[in-house]
């Protein structure tokens, strides 16, 4: 590794113990919220003493479910999840030495080095040695630094999940940075022995060392910049959605490496994929008060199931009216107060529509079949008449809509507007919508709610359960939801919906139906007019690739849109008819097709999901 001095502190192998501490004794480890750096300075050089070592961590409540776990610690100090914070200004010296204070493992350390840089380097230490590094900082970004405890690299097939050993490293512009805030993803995770299917794994998913609902609370005044970076120090992937708002993507980087945007080409989204040991800078501007979610749309990593003691068989917990209680996880909420003077926007005569909550007869793998019905007319839906996905949603940019949601299940229900930008109250988290005491209600057997949506921009959405998630989100609860320009007709000839969804909570791998279909009918389409194709992926977890094809050749189409809002022009544009959507994304292109047939396939080509013909004639 370059610019490594290895320091011999004990012998001609360089081990010791560790001086002053009882090797025996576990510390408890504390949470970090990444706001204080580690670290003493000398002019242009900061100097860090890190070891590794063992100790309890309690994810939850301080005295909740604890874990014997290994994590970073400053020496001297209390381990931390994620581990101490390195931040710098660029022309920094950085000498850290680093010690392996774990009784029987070899570690491989790796990010501490100049940026950017690779992940294959690291800094080996045998149990007891202590190494010094020193390297620039390098370039300004938002970057990693983490541990793999045994080996060199880590396997998530074969060992369980250590990725908390892992740390943000940030390296600042010269002069004054703007204020910020960091949040790492930090899991850990391992096989249970359980017949149970829902219990066969244990994990601790925590964001700044904590998991919902024990995570911080952000607060914010309307008009605030929010400038967050998010790490995700785990070697799962997460989409990261934004309730009520439009996030702006700033940089993203690898956890080595780091590309910060032109100002051009700074996507606005409400889901960005985050993979493993990636790195994202972000900002928006929220304009409304009350309360919402910043949290990982893989559904089994929001639910009571992630607990780290998840509730038995037959709890209620995913139906609970606490918000503290139906979810868990990876979740970070956020308390936006409005500023003095703020007037809440006058709205016009709304259009009203009637939507149910129902249940019909099962009909595929998944053990109910619920949906969402549209009333047509003035005579309401039969309680058990169920469409997958639920019925699109035709709006209009600009219009006011109030969609009145009647819950005709046995159990309760909630929809979260996806994508949308609308009043807290309306967005559909039970216990957590809203402001204050005024927050948002389950909708109860029998009763109604009523949503107030605003639809400030055309594009393409979704909505979906927000309550007993894995369940009624695999059983059917989700749909399509398109806001169109004024004056534009929804014309299912040149505008086609795919939406894809889990069929059964339980299948490994998951069934996966695209427009509630694993064997959809051909498609006609006009040759040579424009076709506008939009992608939603609300399964409960995986990404879903969709591509066209002609004969075994991908063809080309236009990327348009992405979470309902057009593209920068440098991410727009012609490219091959290839697209990955993650859950929580939606994406929308143009196609113009010759004369002839293709195939839409949704899935690897070698094992896909769906595949559907279309013919242009």
């Amino acid at each position: 590794m370059k610019h490594l001095k290895l320091i011999v502190l004990a012998g001609a192998l360089g081990l010791l113990p560790s001086a002053g501490r009882d090797p025996n004794r576990s510390d408890s480890i504390v949470p970090n919220d990444n706001r204080i750096p580690v670290g003493s300075r000398h002019g242009d050089t900061l100097e860090i003493h890190l070891e590794v070592r063992m100790g309890t961590w309690r994810p939850e409540a301080d005295s909740g479910p604890a874990i014997e776990v290994a994590a970073f610690a400053e020496e001297g100090q209390a381990p931390k999840i994620p581990g101490p914070l390195i931040r710098v200004t660029t022309g920094t010296t950085i000498v850290a030495t680093v010690k392996n204070a774990l009784a029987d493992s070899t570690i491989a350390v790796h990010g501490l080095l100049a940026h950017p840089a690779s992940w294959k380097d690291s800094l080996v230490l045998r149990p007891g040695e202590v190494r010094e590094v020193r390297f620039a900082a390098g370039v300004p970004g938002t970057y990693l630094y983490r541990a793999v405890l045994g080996k060199h690299a880590f396997d998530r097939r074969i060992d369980n999940e250590r990725e908390q050993v892992s740390g943000a490293f940030i390296v600042d512009s010269p002069g004054r940075s703007a204020p910020d805030r960091i949040l790492m993803i930090n899991i850990w995770g391992t096989r249970v022995d359980s017949p149970e299917p829902s219990m066969k794994y244990r994990n601790a998913l925590a964001i700044n060392g904590r998991s919902w609902p024990y995570t911080e609370r952000i607060e914010a005044t309307t008009g605030d910049t929010l400038r967050w970076r998010v790490i995700n120090g785990s070697g799962r992937i997460h989409p990261m959605h934004l309730h009520g708002f439009y996030y702006r993507v700033d940089a993203r980087g690898d956890g080595v490496s780091d590309t910060v945007y032109d100002a051009d080409d700074r996507r606005q989204v409400v889901t960005e994929v985050m993979s493993p040991f990636s790195t994202m800078a972000m900002s928006f501007v929220p304009d409304r008060p009350g309360n919402w979610l910043f949290h990982c749309h893989v559904g089994f990593h929001v639910v009571p199931q992630s607990r780290m003691n998840p509730p038995l068989p037959g709890s209620r917990d995913a139906m609970a009216h606490d918000a503290g209680v139906h979810m868990a996880g990876l979740i970070v909420g956020i308390s936006v107060h409005p500023r003095t003077g703020w007037i809440e926007p006058r709205r016009g005569e709304p259009r009203r529509l009637h939507l149910f909550v129902q249940e019909g007869r099962p009909h595929n793998h998944a053990p109910r079949a619920l949906g969402f019905v549209l009333q047509q007319g003035a005579t309401p839906p039969r309680p058990d008449s169920v469409e997958m996905p639920g019925s699109p949603l035709i709006l209009t940019r600009d219009q006011p809509t109030d969609i009145v949601v009647t819950n005709r299940l046995r159990e309760p229900a909630a929809i979260h507007w996806h994508g949308i930008e609308l009043q807290s109250y309306s967005d559909g988290v039970v216990g957590w919508s809203g402001e204050g005491q005024h927050l948002a209600p389950s909708i109860m057997p029998g009763d109604s709610f009523t949503a107030h949506l605003t639809l400030p921009r055309a594009g393409t959405f979704m909505y979906h359960t927000h309550l007993n998630d894995i369940e009624q989100l695999t059983s059917g609860l989700y749909g399509a939801i398109v806001v169109l320009e004024p004056g534009q007709r929804f014309d299912p000839r040149r505008d086609h919906l795919f939406v894809a969804g889990w069929d059964s909570p339980a299948a490994d791998p998951p069934r996966i139906l695209i427009n509630g279909d694993s064997l959809p009918a051909p498609l006609e389409l006009a040759p040579g007019v424009t076709h506008r194709f939009r992608f939603i992926n609300i399964g409960a977890g995986a990404a879903v690739p969709f591509a066209i094809y002609r004969d075994s050749s991908l063809v080309r189409w236009r990327r348009v849109a992405k979470d309902g809002a057009d593209l920068p022009a440098h991410q727009a544009g012609v490219v091959a008819a290839r697209q990955a959507v993650q859950v929580g994304e939606t994406y929308d292109f143009e196609f113009i097709p010759e004369p002839g047939e293709y195939q839409l396939v949704a899935g690897a080509p070698a094992k896909p999901f769906s595949v559907q013909r279309l013919v242009a004639r």
